[in-house]
């Protein structure tokens, strides 16, 4: 993909990622990252018998993912200087082992900080099974430094 100015951003503008499938692998990492190791998440017996399609993924780990992936969604032309947050997450199905999700983010709204020199990108992030249907969703915005004319050439 070839990187967006910030000045060519155009808001409404969608973009789609790659698949990814998750694995027993990433859900145990998940647990021992975060040394939560309730049986929603490690106990397969447990979440059959309450009658889930298996452990789940913590939830944040859903975040992880679709930050991670949307990391060149777009991939701006300009410094990334940092996240500023997110805001209005929500989870929306479960994460299982098995699943194949992808992210698609769209430009929500952008504009010039007061300090000048940076500009927020704001940002919808979708995280999506194979059918399209949303698993995790919010907002999130992101600081850019921007390039003068000269620092272009």
């Amino acid at each position: 993909m070839n990187p967006v100015r910030y000045r060519d951003l155009a808001v409404g503008a969608s973009y789609v990622g790659t698949a990814r499938t998750l694995t027993q692998s990433d859900l145990s990492l998940s647990c021992m990252l975060t040394g939560d190791w309730h049986p929603i998440h490690a106990d397969e017996v447990f979440c059959r018998a309450e009658g889930m399609p298996g452990p789940m993924f913590h939830g944040p780990y859903g975040i992880l993912l679709a930050m991670g992936m949307s990391t060149r969604l777009p991939e701006f032309a300009e410094p990334v200087i940092g996240a500023l947050g997110l805001r209005e997450w929500c989870y929306r199905r479960p994460l299982v082992v098995g699943d194949t999700v992808h992210v698609r983010t769209s430009i929500c709204e952008k504009r010039i900080a007061s300090s000048g020199g940076r500009a927020v990108v704001e940002r919808r992030f979708e995280l999506l099974d194979t059918q399209s249907r949303i698993i995790q969703e919010g907002y999130g915005s992101t600081l850019l430094r921007l390039v003068s004319e000269e620092e272009e050439t």
